[in-house]
């Protein structure tokens, strides 16, 4: 039995290093690229670690006059579009768990697997008519397509799978539906509404296509900006993927702060299931 478990691991552990392995070696790779000279970045064949690295590249993406707009305008979309996505999604997540409404669910499901693209046209349109073009409002709103679907989906999943005991305990004793709600439902769902708050902004924050539709010249976010660092005259790897890790580093950061509270949330439904 003891060879079959270590078999297993094994087994496992290979899988998760084939899975992994592609990531990791691509993060390696934009960490080198932003490290080194262009001489060495054009080189063949190619260099991984170079004899010197050329800091001026993160040096000049934090030097543009621009970059602290760019941050201050993902951080605005991203927080405006994550926390009106909760604001939303937990209390509807409660009640289509609770009322085993089925087809809102399944609902919300096609919302999710629905590409971005097939909302931006009638949303283009519709903030043109309204004005608003340009301006960071409609990116908010439409990242609210995406961050909406994902709290709502999670936070279903995750109501289901916590014990109702509680809440019925709690209406014998007269509290009404939102009392049960503020008081019982929210405090057991911490874990999975971090989980949920942690994926609307890593999805929010890295949305390249509504940014760079809806955008105008004042409202771009990081991701829009560092696109518009490729040019058909010069492209230079290195500063390009300076911009990259720098744009990537905020969620990156966020996501090993949370790892515990994000695996706590994952895994808490298979307790009442066991």
């Amino acid at each position: 039995m003891s060879m079959r478990r270590a078999l297993d691991s094994l087994g496992m552990l290979f899988v998760a290093l084939v899975l992994v392995s592609p990531a990791v070696l691509f993060f390696l790779w934009m960490i080198s690229l932003s490290l080194k000279f262009e001489v060495d970045n054009a080189a063949y064949p190619p260099i991984l670690i170079p004899e010197r690295f050329a800091w001026k590249n993160y040096a000049s993406v934090f030097e543009s006059n621009r970059f602290g707009l760019f941050f201050l305008n993902s951080l605005i979309v991203t927080g405006s579009a994550t926390g009106l996505a909760l604001l939303i999604g937990v209390p509807a997540g409660y009640g289509i768990a609770r009322m085993r409404a089925t087809k809102a669910a399944i609902v919300v499901l096609i919302a999710r697997m629905t590409p971005g693209l097939s909302y931006l046209i009638p949303l283009f349109l519709l903030f043109q008519w309204l004005g608003l073009m340009g301006t960071l409002l409609p990116q908010i709103i439409a990242h609210l397509v995406i961050t909406v679907p994902i709290v709502i989906w999670i936070m279903i999943g995750y109501f289901e799978a916590t014990p109702i005991e509680l809440e019925e305990a709690a209406v014998i004793d007269g509290a009404n539906r939102w009392d049960v709600f503020r008081h019982v439902a929210l405090p057991i769902a911490k874990p999975g509404i971090t989980v949920a708050f942690i994926l609307a902004v890593i999805f929010s924050w890295n949305n390249f296509v509504f940014g760079v539709v809806l955008a105008g010249r004042e409202t771009r976010t990081l991701p829009v900006a560092v696109y518009n660092m490729l040019s058909f005259e010069q492209l230079s790897w290195g500063p390009l993927a300076a911009a990259a890790l720098v744009v990537t580093l905020p969620v990156l950061v966020l996501t090993i702060v949370a790892q515990r509270q994000i695996i706590a949330g994952l895994t808490a439904g298979a307790v009442k299931g066991g």
